[in-house]
């Protein structure tokens, strides 16, 4: 294969590949970049045992200058060839690959030859089942992973708790990932269409996906298959495996009826929480308490060793009985932020019961349960 192409588009989709790739395989051909030039583009691959990433370069991509003169495919030594292309000297570069699978890499004065290994070792990407699609954007699906996959639990003890639960149920799409000490649930009515589904999806993979995005504005098909999950856009096909097992029933852990109600401003509540923590994470014990009366809410946190701090909150409205509730503020500042900007309920039950953050706005489906932390 033969072709010259510009270096900072390429690098582009090679950086996006990368993200699949691990030095840490026990597969040695996994840690490589699979490159196939066809007459119609350059497709890149790069696959782990949890995730393989194509994406493809139309040669009708006039940014890429790309110039075709000889199809074929080849695995090249991902690390170093990233870092030759990276420290090449034009803003073009020409790749030759020989029959004996070595690479001539050259720009400007410079050329590197590189040894490489036949593309047709390379694993074969899965097959998924294209008909069952759903259609979302890349904006709204970001969203919900940004909404969720931070409450994944980080234990691989309890695996399936590792994954994001996704659920398309009555022209809804359901997410919701817990680690048992917290949960978020996010839920968005979609465009009928598609067959429901009930997958978990790793959380690590959701990053990934979510870092490879390049236009928030296209739309993304999902398509799945008995133990894979496609991720498609116009140019790049994300593909990762689905955890196995059966997700716990998270709807039970959420209450309905509660004591003591109080609505905060998002940023305001925030600030607060991170002030408090300023001297609770240099303590034994991470934790905040907060304090609700009748006319008032008091948040503090000690720190033996430190001293302690104590601030009035600023809240919207206040319903129900007095209550005073310890919990630790990191689960509390990723919930918050999570929410952006809006104004949220929290809603109480008793000092020992799991507490719950929502939307003041009904129309937004956003639930998320923290669990206190009792301190007698």
């Amino acid at each position: 294969m033969k072709l010259t192409i510009n270096r900072s588009i390429f690098l582009n989709e090679l950086s996006t590949v990368q993200r699949a790739i691990s030095s840490k395989t026990t597969i040695p051909i996994l840690t490589g970049v699979k490159l196939a030039l066809s007459n119609d583009g350059l497709s890149l691959t790069g696959s782990n045992a949890d995730i393989s990433i194509e994406t493809v370069l139309s040669n009708t991509n006039t940014k890429a200058e790309m110039l075709i003169e000889r199809t074929g495919a080849v695995v090249l030594p991902s690390r170093f060839f990233g870092e030759i292309i990276r420290k090449l000297p034009e803003s073009v570069f020409t790749l030759e690959v020989l029959p004996s699978n070595e690479a001539i890499i050259t720009s400007g004065a410079a050329r590197f030859t590189i040894n490489g290994l036949s593309a047709d070792n390379y694993p074969h990407l899965p097959i998924v089942d294209e008909n069952n699609q759903l259609k979302i954007s890349v904006r709204v699906l970001n969203k919900m992973i940004a909404e969720t996959g931070f409450a994944v639990s980080m234990q691989e003890s309890r695996p399936i708790l590792t994954g994001v639960h996704f659920v398309l149920k009555h022209a809804n799409l359901l997410a919701v990932a817990t680690d048992s000490h917290r949960l978020s649930q996010r839920n968005i009515p979609m465009e009928s269409g598609a067959e429901g589904f009930d997958i978990v999806v790793p959380g690590k993979s959701l990053l990934e996906l979510s870092r490879s995005f390049k236009d928030e504005e296209e739309e993304v098909e999902i398509s799945i298959m008995e133990n894979q999950v496609l991720f498609k856009t116009k140019t790049m096909y994300f593909y990762s495996r689905l955890l196995e097992g059966k997700y716990p029933d998270t709807d039970r852990l959420i209450p309905n009826n509660f004591g003591t109600e109080i609505q905060f401003s998002v940023p305001k509540l925030l600030a607060a929480i991170e002030r408090a923590s300023l001297l609770s994470h240099e303590g034994r014990n991470n934790i905040v308490k907060l304090s609700i009366d009748s006319n008032k809410a008091i948040i503090s946190g000690n720190s033996p060793e430190i001293g302690n701090v104590k601030e009035e909150l600023t809240y919207l409205s206040l319903n129900g009985e007095p209550l005073e509730i310890s919990f630790n503020p990191d689960y509390m500042k990723d919930a918050l932020k999570a929410f952006g900007g809006i104004d949220v309920v929290v809603k109480f039950i008793s000092p020992v019961r799991p507490f719950t953050l929502e939307p003041v706005d009904n129309s937004i489906s956003f639930i998320q349960l923290i669990t206190p932390v009792r301190t007698t």
